[in-house]
This record gives C-alpha cells, structure tokens and sequence, in this order.
C-alpha cells in the first residue's frame, strides 16, 4: 500500500497529522506538504493552513532556540569535520548579502528551505524578530502559490 492509498483510507484526523508533522519536520517545506495534501483529495485551504502551521512551528523552534540549535550543529559539523560551507549555506549567503532578510525569506522555499535559510540568516547576524516576521510571510505568500498551483496543475493533469 503506497501512501496515497494509505491517505485516501485513513481517517481525516490522521490524514491532517502526518500533514502537520511532515510541515514541522526539518528540510520538509510547504512545497512538498501542500502539493502531498491536495493529490490525497483534502481540501486546499485546509492542507494550506495545516502545513503553513507546521512549518511556521518549526521557523518559531529555531528562531527562540537558536543559540542551543547552534551549539549543537557546531559540534555535529566537527565531529564529522566539516569545515568549509555547504553550497545551500554559500546561495544563502549570496542572497542575503544583495537582497537582506526580505530576499533570503521569499526565495528561501524554492532554493534552499525555510528551515535552512531561518538558520543562516540568524547566523549571518539578522535579528530573531526579523528572521522569524520574514519567515512567515515567505510561508504565508508560497503556501497560497503552491496550493493554487496543485489545484491548477493536478487538475490539468486529472490527478484530482
């Protein structure tokens, strides 16, 4: 049974909190979430609100544990003797360096993840309130873009 039978059989309750846990999980963005929501047959404006949710809990996690986050992402990179900056860490980098926060927030969801980018943008030195403000209206302005285009594109294509 693949998951789309599994969504299509399990009660809605459920169906809403894997949506939910897989928003707030880590390198999961809303455009995965949405899109895996809408092809189960839930309602768009419900998978957009659930998975906006999560993913904004996971942005709020990082943005007030930073510090603690930051600590122990140091000492995982030594243990395996990362020195050097990953590419996803040196795109960051660059937007945020010619666009600020706002630029590194809204392209964020398409080029490196909400998580990734809230992360780096609190360690290249912008604000938390800023990172965690900017943060949520890139999830707010791409959970609408995603969900319009699941309806459009799965529906061109008879998925739904």
């Amino acid at each position: 049974m693949n998951l789309i039978e599994w969504a299509q059989d399990a009660p809605v309750l459920w169906q809403y909190t894997v949506l939910f846990l897989l928003a707030a999980a880590p390198w999961m963005d809303v455009s995965i979430v949405v899109p895996l929501g809408i092809v189960w047959g839930l309602p768009p404006f419900s998978v957009g609100l659930t998975a906006f949710l999560g993913n904004c809990i996971l942005i709020l996690l990082l943005g007030l544990f930073f510090k603690q986050f930051s600590a122990w992402r140091a000492k995982r990179r030594m243990k395996k003797g990362i020195n050097s900056p990953t590419k996803k860490e040196t795109r960051s980098r660059q937007i945020w360096e010619k666009y600020g926060i706002p630029g590194l927030a809204l392209l964020a969801p398409i080029l490196v993840g909400t998580d990734i980018a809230a992360v780096l943008a609190l360690t290249f030195g912008s604000s938390r309130r800023h990172v965690i403000g900017w943060m949520t209206v890139s999830l707010a302005v791409w959970t609408i873009l995603f969900a319009v285009g699941s309806i459009y594109g799965f529906s061109f294509l008879n998925l739904i």
